[in-house]
């Protein structure tokens, strides 16, 4: 018998946790009380149910056994998943004093993927990349990086030479500038006379943090891409390189906690980079244990770098913003005449970095029904402050701009105050109307503008760079005819998650209806290429949460089109969880469902990023 479970079910009704989540009410298991996912339910990979309302299934019953059996069958299947999946690196991660970030944590090592999936070749990547004899070369005697400044200055000559610069790791690099980094980004498309891309190589050729954590990437990939026949070995190696990034980065963390942010400036962007890289590359492989985790450090990270300026106090967050940007150091290099400035790797990485961590904010404020971690920063850094340029344009970097994904932000924090209110018993259903309504004028106002307004696409020149980069110049004018459609899909999703917070789960809802059926259009009609769905998981699967029986195979026929399922794993996780919605329709359980619910179905904060 499952040594998980209570041998007597007759005693399924006795509770032993009174505040816990129901999951461990049922198995009569203490709970942390954790959210959204207990360590308990953590632990076994099963669903944590933390609903605030009693489910209708603890009825102490029929239905509340048959739960109970559902979820030791759910025990017994993931057990295989825990023995080979949970590879614990147990390591002391002391995350330089970062209160909110986790201390002495278990690094879990990704989860190996199926194995039809690993060993299929990827034509995706594969088409634009040839093969290669991938042995590993010996590492040279010495080290070939510069010395760094900061954290990685204190690596030692020993971890040096255990990542040094390869044949190997050259190949693995050029893969990731040439084919992965645009496959990942397909928006980021920075102005070649502001030093394009040129940054990550700058950032990877000098910086052991970042090179470690992009190679944990490009191994994957690359191993993918040239179709490789032995498995066991592919993820051996890959998990080779996820040991070497977190031991980097522990190392150069702990230099962070020993000397505080303000002296190693470029050592903590470069850690706040690579801990994003990392993080993409375990979304990739659909491993989501440890994103709560590097979540957790790329805050405090971003949190202390703001608060590090120096004695003169800044006026708001995008002074503070700027005055970081200033202080990563004077432009690389200035062309005379004209004095055009390009930025320093430091600075491109902080600010692309950045981007990624507030829209994965967003996101995750959605999962977690709460204000936005950093929703203080996110008026000054996102919207346009007298009439000049945002900070940070989300647009370049993930093809969405910033007044959908802000409204998507407010929304999120409506839904943390009603669920707050619901808590205290004093909801004012009015107050959350007159909020809502705030919030969907505004939707509507930009919505219609944006759909009724001509996209602008960049003119054409005749200048030599233009010539030069003919081909970047038709990308330049698909990337901005398809980042006005990847707008007008989230915003659609945004009046969707409006409409749940306020009035309930009704999918029938007309509203409901019209959004939904317009981001069905949008994605099977319009975008262009299908790839570009994995830069939309999060409206998509908004959609299909809420999708009418009819349109279901709409939605599984848009992830089945995506092939090799191997290299758009959240998409497949999206559909997931879409599934488990259609699985349990019961008008009954409508009352207690809302999106957050079904985020956190799969137990992990599960990032569809």
């Amino acid at each position: 018998m499952d040594k998980h479970w209570p041998q007597n079910p007759s005693h399924i009704s006795t509770i032993r946790s009174s505040n816990g989540c129901w999951t461990c009410r049922l198995r009569r298991k203490k709970c942390d009380e954790n959210h959204p996912v207990c360590d308990a339910c953590s632990a076994l990979h099963i669903t944590c149910h933390h609903a605030q309302d009693k489910p209708e299934w603890m009825d102490g019953g029929v239905k509340q056994e048959e739960m109970a059996e559902r979820l030791k069958r759910e025990v017994k299947e993931k057990a295989a998943y825990r023995r080979r999946g949970e590879r614990a690196v147990h390591t002391s991660v002391e995350r330089a004093s970062f209160s909110e970030a986790t201390t002495g944590e278990s690094i879990i090592l990704p989860q190996r993927p199926p194995r039809d999936l690993a060993s299929r070749t990827c034509d995706l990547l594969r088409s634009t990349t040839g093969t290669h004899n991938d042995e590993r070369e010996p590492c040279p005697s010495r080290s070939t990086t510069r010395p760094q400044r900061g954290a990685d200055r204190a690596l030692t000559h020993e971890d040096r030479k255990s990542i040094a610069f390869g044949r190997s790791d050259t190949i693995l690099i050029m893969f990731y500038l040439e084919h992965l980094l645009p496959f990942l980004f397909p928006f980021y498309r920075p102005s070649i006379l502001q030093g394009g891309r040129a940054w990550v190589l700058e950032m990877m050729i000098s910086s052991p943090v970042v090179r470690q954590a992009v190679l944990c990437q490009s191994s994957y990939f690359f191993s993918l891409a040239r179709g490789t026949a032995n498995v066991d070995i592919f993820w051996e190696t890959v998990l080779t390189e996820s040991r070497n990034a977190f031991g980097v980065l522990r190392q150069a963390l702990q230099v962070i906690e020993d000397s505080g942010v303000a002296e190693h400036l470029h050592g903590a962007v470069r850690i706040m980079a690579s801990i994003m890289q990392v993080q993409r590359f375990e979304i990739a492989v659909l491993s989501f244990s440890n994103c709560q985790a590097h979540f957790n450090a790329a805050v405090a990270l971003f949190r202390q770098l703001l608060d590090s300026p120096g004695a003169v106090e800044p006026a708001g967050p995008r002074s503070s913003y700027n005055v970081v940007i200033s202080r990563l150091g004077l432009p690389s290099w200035t062309v005379p005449p004209q004095c055009v400035q390009i930025p320093t790797a430091e600075q491109s990485a902080f600010r692309f970095s950045s981007a990624l961590l507030i829209f994965d904010d967003i996101v995750a404020s959605t999962v977690f029904q709460e204000r936005p971690r950093l929703y203080e920063y996110h008026r000054d850094l996102l919207g346009d402050i007298d009439g000049a340029d945002p900070a940070i344009d989300l647009e370049a970097a993930v093809g969405c701009q910033n007044w959908a994904l802000l409204q998507i932000s407010e929304i999120s924090v409506l839904d943390a105050w009603k669920q707050r209110c619901k808590r205290a018993g004093n909801l004012d259903v009015m107050e959350l109307v007159r909020r809502a309504t705030a919030i969907k004028d505004s939707l509507e106002t930009q919505l219609t503008r944006f759909e009724t307004d001509p996209v602008i696409t960049p003119k054409v020149g005749s200048s030599l760079l233009d010539i030069l980069t003919a081909d970047h110049g038709q990308q330049s004018k698909t990337s901005a005819s398809q980042s006005s459609l990847v707008t007008r899909v989230w915003a659609h999703a945004a009046h969707v998650y409006l409409f749940v917070v306020v009035s309930g789960w009704q999918p029938a809802s007309v509203d409901v209806r019209y959004h939904v059926g317009r981001i069905v259009e949008l994605l099977t009609r319009q975008i262009s290429p299908p790839a570009l769905l994995r830069t939309m998981v999060w409206p998509f699967c908004v959609a299909g949460c809420l999708a009418e029986p009819e349109q279901e195979d709409h939605f599984r026929g848009m992830v089945e089109a995506l092939q090799p399922q191997s290299v758009f794993g959240t998409a497949r996780k999206a559909l997931e969880i879409m599934e488990n919605v259609w699985r349990n329709r019961d008008p009954k359980d409508a009352a207690s469902r809302d999106l957050a619910t079904c985020f956190r179905s799969q137990g992990d904060l599960v990032l569809l990023v």
